[in-house]
């Protein structure tokens, strides 16, 4: 592991608590730069390089879910954590289809919110190595011929058919927002990108459909889940 300490952008605007979860990552060995007020917190953010980023929702200005789309359209694949006292489902759901990994509500435990953010960095410098072969329940993927094979059938997949199925491989049951994949994929999240993302997404689910195992869930408003089941 390399010794330069992971740093973390920080946004949130309780002095009290920002200073005191700054100390505690700090304690811990993370670098932290701060930032208390929404409005400074994006073109803080083009200026530095951020290994994660800790997001409360409610600030001053601007809320944390569009610092979090506008992040995303600087770094598509910086991990994002909202940390923020909104509970209600449909703030859950719109954090995720915001751009975020993962999403935490105040009060919380300060030790979980430790494992959190060393598990989402683990899983990051695993995926960010350079990979093919891709085993999806009985299917093997190959992601740089763009191949689906089972047993003796093989399935040509196309570039966006291609590219969807490795980012929902990488994170096997994990939640891939909508915005995040449109705009990894096709640059923009417009209407008409949108649609046709859900027309691969059905054609991907039609090539899976022989493995009873593989299902690609849809999260209404929020984006997809490759679900592998072991039953």
């Amino acid at each position: 592991m390399s010794s330069k300490p992971v740093k973390i952008f920080l946004v949130e605007d309780d002095l009290s608590f920002g200073s005191v979860l700054k100390s505690y990552l700090e304690i811990n060995d993370f670098s932290v730069e701060w930032v208390d007020d929404g409005k400074y917190a994006v073109d803080h953010f083009r200026k530095g390089m951020f290994d994660i980023c800790i997001l409360d929702v409610m600030l001053p200005h601007v809320d944390g879910f569009t610092i979090s789309r506008e992040i995303r359209q600087i770094n598509n694949l910086v991990p994002i954590i909202f940390l923020t006292a909104k509970k209600l489902k449909d703030d859950v759901l719109t954090g995720y289809g915001a751009g975020g990994d993962d999403y935490i509500t105040k009060p919380f435990d300060t030790d979980i919110l430790l494992a959190k953010i060393r598990a989402i960095l683990a899983r990051r410098d695993f995926q960010s190595g350079t990979k093919d072969i891709y085993e999806i329940g009985k299917f093997i993927f190959n992601s740089k011929l763009r191949t689906l094979t089972l047993g003796d059938d093989e399935q040509k997949l196309s570039p966006k058919e291609g590219q969807l199925l490795e980012l929902l491989a990488i994170n096997p049951n994990a939640l891939i927002s909508r915005e995040m994949a449109l705009k990894k994929i096709w640059g923009n999240d417009d209407y008409f990108t949108a649609r046709s993302m859900d027309v691969y997404i059905t054609k991907l689910r039609k090539c899976l459909s022989t493995d009873p195992h593989l299902n690609i869930k849809n999260i209404h408003g929020a984006g997809f889940q490759l679900i592998i089941s072991e039953d």
